[in-house]
């Protein structure tokens, strides 16, 4: 096999990756676009040690999961890689990237249910980050998704996962930024102005906040001239930032964070209860599916009778917050200061007494106290808990751990450690965030097998 061969291919599953998997001479072989049951002409692109790459060269025989895509950039924009497979599918092969995930690495064979679908799966995502580039003759800046597996720019005029206003800020940037002496960023040179733009829509009131992200160490008369006019210019903008990063990396957004024209957060809903969301404060990026996760985090917790819960990796303290009438007291424990001052003013807002917050790390928390939580809730980032963490929050857990994961590889890593050390799974619940990705979340149900008895 070398690169740049032919070769007609039946494809046999999905990767959790979103890619086709095919075998040619007892080879594995990913195949971007493909589907399961697709017959290919796939023409070989990448060689390693354990496996290769192909591109579609022909379609030979469609597969019954293929449908067309509703976004005419879908091919070049590396963003939504299950738009060319039926929604319905798309959910199937979620529930099986979680289950093969459970039984590949942590030898656990359970019978994971369907994903639950996300309530909308066209302009469902209600944060946006675009990077932003300059066309070296015409100096026209670009603006959109990275092209699948680089970091060259797709100018994206119309985006139909997100809301239209996006579109129209993002136009606007464009045409308007040249004549405030602002420049799109060179990522190889590192020179430019604009870096990225980040926009947070509110599900809940259509408000946009929006965040110039600057190559910049200060900020600019014309910066603010030009914040000033994208303000006025749209009646649902409540507020222009900018976040300051002149460093060469590939963190969007640096520390320092500017509102230079109205304010610097929108408000957002989930369930019966409204958040301040920030330019940098982590939150759901589907709030109609994240209500469907904190609802059936909810009514896990309604099982017991008015339990204490501990909100581990709290972020906000959303998950602490939505359950908190539902619970005899609550701990929120989130490392991030600013996340925890907003959760702050989220119970303020919300009324929320019996919400306690702590800023700190999860394990170093737990090691200082000395009680016991009826029921732990994780929500790490995709790398997961620390196995530290995970040893306190059992040694600190009466009854049950509900898990909440954005990543499989890592829920199921920890779920065997887990079972390793007294716990059993009562039940897996994968759920739909980000529509036509490979990405999924999952909710796991976990109950100590020694219940209320000491550890």
């Amino acid at each position: 096999m070398n690169i740049g061969d032919k070769f007609t291919v039946n494809i046999e599953k999905m990767s959790n990756s979103g890619t086709g998997i095919t075998h040619v001479n007892g080879i594995v072989v990913f195949v971007y676009g493909a589907c399961t049951g697709d017959k290919l002409e796939i023409t070989i692109s990448k060689i390693s040690k354990s496996f290769a790459e192909a591109d579609i060269s022909n379609i030979l025989e469609p597969s019954i999961y293929r449908s067309s895509p509703f976004c005419p950039m879908q091919k070049v924009c590396g963003s939504c890689q299950l738009q060319h497979i039926d929604y319905d599918y798309q959910l199937e092969i979620k529930r099986e990237t979680v289950q093969d995930a459970l039984h590949s690495i942590a030898g656990i064979d359970i019978e994971v249910p369907l994903t639950i679908p996300s309530p909308d799966n066209h302009v469902y995502r209600h944060k946006i980050q675009y990077p932003v580039s300059q066309t070296k003759v015409s100096k026209r800046i670009l603006a959109g998704y990275y092209k699948p597996q680089s970091h060259d720019i797709v100018n994206i005029k119309y985006c139909p996962i997100q809301p239209k206003i996006c579109d129209e800020i993002i136009e606007f940037i464009r045409e308007n930024i040249p004549s405030y002496k602002l420049s799109g960023y060179n990522e190889e040179l590192h020179k430019g102005d604009l870096k990225h733009v980040v926009l947070r829509v509110s599900a809940f009131n259509k408000k946009v906040l929006v965040t110039l992200v600057l190559n910049a160490k200060n900020i600019s008369s014309d910066l603010e001239k030009f914040a000033k006019k994208l303000y006025d210019n749209f009646e649902d903008v409540v507020g222009v930032c900018v976040n300051l990063n002149p460093k060469k990396t590939n963190v969007i957004l640096a520390d320092k964070t500017l509102c230079l024209v109205g304010q610097d957060f929108v408000e957002e809903k989930l369930l019966d209860k409204v958040f301040t969301i920030g330019a940098d404060t982590f939150f759901q990026v589907n709030p109609k599916s994240a209500e469907n996760i904190f609802s059936y985090v909810k009514k896990e917790i309604e099982k017991s009778n008015n339990p204490s819960i501990l909100d581990a990796y709290a972020g906000i303290a959303t998950f602490g917050i939505v359950v908190s009438d539902a619970a005899k007291e609550v701990t929120s424990v989130e490392a991030n200061n600013n996340s925890i001052k907003m959760a702050k003013e989220a119970a303020k807002i919300n009324g929320v007494s019996n919400v306690e917050l702590f800023a700190d790390d999860t394990a170093k928390y737990l090691k200082k106290i000395k009680r016991k939580f009826d029921i732990t809730i994780l929500d790490p980032p995709r790398k997961g808990c620390t196995k530290e963490s995970l040893y306190e929050a059992i040694k600190h857990t009466k009854d049950k751990i509900i898990y909440v994961s954005c990543n499989p590889a890592t829920l199921a890593r920890d779920l065997k450690y887990l079972l390793e050390n007294g716990y059993e799974i009562l039940s897996v619940q994968p759920f739909d965030m980000f529509c036509h990705t490979y990405h999924v979340e999952t909710v796991v149900v976990l109950k100590n097998k020694l219940s209320s008895a000491a550890i």
